[in-house]
């Protein structure tokens, strides 16, 4: 039986004498203590990407129901995920058939010094009328545009497709000459396009997998290279006085350990300081070890570090939170997830596609969308396995040391407003019950508890407070479960802790 069974189902319990006494003694041996004097990495967020024409399957539906029933999926921070990042692709393509993503600047305009001949459509695949809901309905801050190529005119193979490299970057020799600073340019021109429509772009990114030459969108680098047009595009973005806003996002390796060897010679360049976020994809290999970027002290990390775009693209289609740890596979999700933040100091964590076309029928997207009427759609738990993270940690939260726990594993984190989550995940077949003990939080009085498990997708449960402030709760078989400690109201006018100076450390 779960603790949840005997326990009012208010969701929250802030009294001492609303814990009995047999829960005290399930809870022996089975305490979390978080830390918050040990601080780590500051949390950007949790997001995924609707390159490729995905956002118009959202943008364009007819139905506005189910539209918005998809954008509460996606962005809600009391219904849904809660997603704080979206990564939009930078088209490079000359038309929009099929998934193409159309650059708005289709035509050489005849060499890299000629005025370009740009042409925005206001739609960018869908992508603009979707960030444009989510920063200004769901407080959507982080808004990510990344290039998977330069138009195909500015490189060295003549194509946005099959690889191919800037013109300009060290190592190219191209007829038509030095185009890196007419693609930084362009760019910053998406930027302000955005702008105009009243979405401040705030990571801007060039490159996608550069090691990767697929029949798609793509252009080679190597970190040298890499380092070269950064130098430019940051000198662009300060000139067009965009520095304070806008950061430089690099590489989107497909794998950790190319990622590594960029950015040794990023910063054997002299380029790392320019950049705002170190971005890197899983599919030829995950990490190691923390990302080789600076430290500014022991315990204040340099370039943020985001896991940028992780799916299973190889199993077929699952909705399902645990059969047997599948790489699709909700439970799955949630344990990466942790991994990435707590072993090698992730700041930003992104799916793949939010939403997707039924074909083809594999994991790369967290919600299956029907391009007709009557437009069906289908969540996987994947989605639910990032609301136990992205609705309790939010953008700027700081990652602060936990410990202890019997048979399952934890993270803490301080917000902004000083509100405290606790992510903790079981892997084990039997729920166990566990006590959750903040060192420096002030006076505990209230908390919530919420679990994706077999049967929930991120729903309340009953939690209990004591007297000493240590939160009691259950955690269920299999399951991720969040503790959320709202941080304490400031003290009343005039009290003694207010003439005192009242502080949340």
């Amino acid at each position: 039986m779960r603790t949840t069974d005997l326990i009012a189902t208010t969701g929250t319990l802030s009294l001492a004498a609303a814990s009995p006494a047999w829960l005290s003694r399930r809870q022996a041996g089975s305490t979390i203590t978080v830390d918050l004097a040990q601080t780590y990495q500051t949390i950007d967020g949790f997001g995924c990407s609707f390159a490729f024409q995905r956002a118009n399957l959202i943008t364009n539906m007819a139905d506005k129901i189910k539209q918005r029933e998809l954008l509460d999926l996606l962005f809600n921070t009391t219904s849904g995920a809660g997603l704080s990042i979206i990564r939009n692709g930078i088209g490079s393509s000359p038309d929009s058939s099929s998934d193409h993503m159309n650059t708005f600047a289709p035509k050489d305009p005849g060499g890299p010094t000629a005025a370009p001949q740009y042409s925005w459509d206001g739609k960018d695949s869908g992508q603009l009328w979707l960030s444009k809901t989510a920063y200004e309905e769901y407080g959507v801050r982080q808004i990510y545009g990344d290039a998977w190529s330069a138009p195909g005119y500015m490189k060295s193979n003549g194509n946005e497709n099959n690889g191919g490299t800037l013109c300009g970057v060290t190592g190219t020799n191209c007829r038509t000459g030095d185009w890196r600073q007419a693609f930084a340019d362009y760019l910053v021109q998406y930027v302000r396009y955005y702008a105009e429509a009243g979405v401040p772009v705030t990571r801007l990114g060039f490159l996608n997998e550069p090691e990767f030459s697929p029949g798609y969108a793509s252009m080679n680098s190597n970190g040298a290279q890499a380092a070269d047009f950064i130098k430019v595009l940051h000198a662009t973005l300060e000139a067009a006085n965009l520095t304070s806003q806008v950061g430089i996002g690099c590489c989107e390796s497909e794998g950790w350990g190319n990622q590594v060897n960029m950015m040794n010679q990023i910063k054997s360049a002299g380029a790392e300081d320019l950049l705002a976020t170190v971005t890197s994809h899983t599919y030829t290999g995950g990490p190691s070890s923390a990302m080789n970027t600076r430290y500014v002290e022991a315990t204040i990390f340099g370039v943020p570090v985001w896991l940028s775009e992780q799916c299973d693209l190889q199993g077929q289609w699952t909705t399902t939170w645990y059969q047997y740890g599948g790489a699709g596979e909700g439970l799955t999700l949630a344990n990466n997830i942790y991994s990435a933040l707590v072993s090698y100091n992730i700041s930003g964590y992104l799916y793949w596609e939010g939403v997707q076309w039924p074909s083809p029928t594999t994991n790369e997207k967290m919600i299956r969308v029907d391009q007709q009427a009557p437009y069906n759609y289908e969540a996987a738990r994947r989605i639910w396995a990032f609301a136990n993270w992205s609705r309790f940690v939010r953008p700027g939260a700081v990652r602060v040391a936990s410990s202890g726990g019997t048979g399952v594993k934890s993270a803490a984190f301080r917000n902004v407003d000083g509100s405290i989550a606790v992510v903790v995940i079981s892997t084990g077949a039997s729920a166990s019950s566990v006590s959750v003990r903040v060192n420096g939080g002030g006076n505990v009085t209230q908390a919530t508890g919420w679990v994706t498990d077999q049967t929930h997708n991120c729903e309340s449960i009953a939690v209990a407070v004591a007297a000493d402030g240590s939160v009691s709760g259950s955690v269920a078989a299999r399951s991720i479960t969040t503790f959320h400690i709202p941080a304490p109201p400031p003290p009343a006018e005039g009290s003694e802790v207010a003439k005192r100076g009242w502080r949340y450390v």
